[in-house]
């Protein structure tokens, strides 16, 4: 079945892309991803992890974001910002909109929980909720969260480009294909569940969202109305399908630090400046042949210092924090 999202030629002038990672929206799309079964290969020894940390609180949190359907949308706001200043947002809802979204949501699912009939007049309740929340975070995203950023900010990139070169209607066609298809003046949303339906902007414009737990395309109805797409595969962490990485025990390697000669430093320097930028455009920022720029990509990439992304003919560099550290501490010294 297909969702019609129909545009104005307003909503085509105000037609964005997501800025910056949305803590809240990732994480209700994680929860979902922890709830489902597919991709198994990537995401199962994230699932194992995650599970066996869940608290009582995040249990009871996750219930209210099931696998496949709607979920109140007052505890998942598509918002940019700190974790803690969201959840404060979150428990600072109304209690007209927290009533109304439960009871939207309990439409579509009625074995919705006993207690979500308490929650829009208990306040320890939605505290206890927030505090759930919070316990999600600290389980599915927490610690890949400078990972997630930074290959957010490289899909960022790429999308960019391709308004760049086609406008918002290469942006609409690219975004995600496989899921969402643009019918001037309709994108067309292919849904899992089966829902059937029409979304008139009228004016208020459209956001799309690049998220690395989405896995087609995902409709939030607001103002603007959103629509979350997966990231290239290529950008997804591996570390997902490894062990966990602990925050903070990054550590420069012996190998690494003999890259910095004065070429390669430019190069990864350049590449550091210019987010993004082509092979080609890196060869001509840093004074250097194609041929030259593509193998000091190549070696800084297999360190683990950028990282690239195949976009038709071309390759598009970016940092990784690793890169980034070490790039300092050469300056520093």
């Amino acid at each position: 079945m297909v969702y019609r999202i129909h545009f104005t030629v307003q909503d085509l002038a105000r037609t964005r892309l997501a800025e910056a990672p949305m803590p809240l929206h990732e994480l209700e799309l994680a929860a979902r991803a922890l709830q489902s079964r597919s991709q198994p290969a990537r995401l199962d020894a994230w699932r194992h992890r995650a599970r066996a940390q869940l608290s009582a609180q995040a249990r009871m949190a996750l219930t209210l974001m099931p696998a496949v359907g709607y979920s109140p949308g007052f505890i998942s706001p598509a918002r940019v910002g700190a974790v803690d200043e969201l959840l404060e947002h979150v428990r600072g809802t109304p209690r007209e909109r927290v009533r109304t979204h439960l009871l939207e949501t309990a439409h579509c699912h009625p074995s919705l929980p006993a207690w979500t009939r308490h929650l829009a007049d208990d306040a320890s309740l939605l505290a206890e909720l927030c505090t759930g929340l919070s316990h999600l975070y600290t389980c599915l995203l927490a610690p890949y969260w400078a990972q997630f950023t930074e290959s957010l900010a490289v899909d960022r990139t790429l999308r960019l480009q391709q308004f760049l070169t086609g406008g918002v209607e290469q942006l609409l066609t690219q975004a995600n294909p496989q899921w969402m298809r643009w019918k001037p003046p309709v994108l067309e949303i292919r849904m899992v569940n089966g829902a059937d339906g029409d979304l008139y902007l009228d004016g208020e414009g459209f956001l799309l969202i690049p998220s690395m737990f989405c896995t087609r395309a995902i409709v939030t109805e607001g103002q603007p109305a959103s629509v979350s797409y997966p990231v290239s595969p290529d950008l997804r962490p591996r570390e997902l399908a490894a062990r966990a990485p602990v925050p903070g025990q990054a550590r420069l390697s012996s190998s690494a630090s003999t890259l910095l000669g004065r070429t390669r430093t430019t190069v990864l320097a350049t590449i550091a400046e210019h987010q993004g930028c082509s092979t080609k455009e890196l060869a001509a920022r840093a004074g250097i042949a194609p041929a030259s720029a593509s193998e000091h990509a190549t070696i800084l990439r297999e360190a683990g210092l950028i990282r690239s992304l195949r976009h038709r003919n071309s390759m598009l560099h970016s940092p990784t924090p690793l890169g980034l550290v070490l790039l300092n501490t050469s300056e520093g010294g």
